[in-house]
């Protein structure tokens, strides 16, 4: 479940490439928090703080101290260098304590399905209406037993509690199955092991 991470942020009065890249040399990221009907606050945060609040985190929930007053928000996007990868830009959405938002969380398929199946992943991530403080890092669906041909759906799927999945019930989300055989393969397989028992007869 989310937990908030303190970073201290400090208010932008330039703008453009130049300052932004100027930031970034600095070794700060430049940010807008928006959301609420309030207008967008422009500001920046350190480079290594926000890496560290985002690295391997979906939806990281980030509480900005800035000017002396506090503010919740979801981090909604990160612009990244496309060469180096690094972070160019974030994107914050205000929440309060209680609110619901909308978030998408990554699937986490757990347990081994049948002996001589596969499992396929239809959907690599769910969208939840969910607690800004609650947003859960993943959801688990449980493969184990399942036999070839089963499918499971959004209904299949228990949540945790506050949580609600707004799709499809009828969304497929994990298929069993078993693995395709390459026939050519398998052709060229029995191809050479008949000409090696030809040659070792012969």
């Amino acid at each position: 479940m989310s937990n908030s991470v303190k970073i201290e942020a400090l208010a932008r009065t330039s703008f453009g490439k130049g300052a932004s890249r100027q930031l970034r040399r600095d070794g700060r990221i430049p940010a807008v928090i928006y959301g609420h009907g309030v207008d967008p606050i422009h500001l920046s945060v350190d480079e290594h703080d926000i890496f560290l609040a985002t690295k391997g985190v979906a939806n990281a929930l980030l509480t900005l101290s800035l000017e002396g007053e506090e503010h919740l928000a979801l981090v909604k996007e990160i612009q990244r260098n496309p060469l180096s990868r690094n972070i160019e830009h974030v994107d914050l959405l205000r929440v309060a304590q209680g609110e619901k938002v909308d978030a998408e969380v990554p699937v986490e398929v757990v347990g081994e399905s049948a002996s001589g199946t596969i499992h396929t992943l239809e959907q690599q991530h769910l969208m939840l209406k969910v607690t800004a403080t609650n947003i859960p890092e993943s959801i688990a669906v449980d493969i184990t037993g399942r036999e070839e041909g089963a499918h499971i759906t959004v209904a299949n799927i228990a949540f945790p509690e506050g949580a609600e999945c707004e799709m499809d019930p009828e969304t497929i989300v994990v298929v069993i199955a078993a693995p395709e055989v390459d026939t050519a393969l398998e052709a060229a397989d029995a191809a050479a092991a008949e000409a090696a028992s030809e040659a070792a007869a012969g």
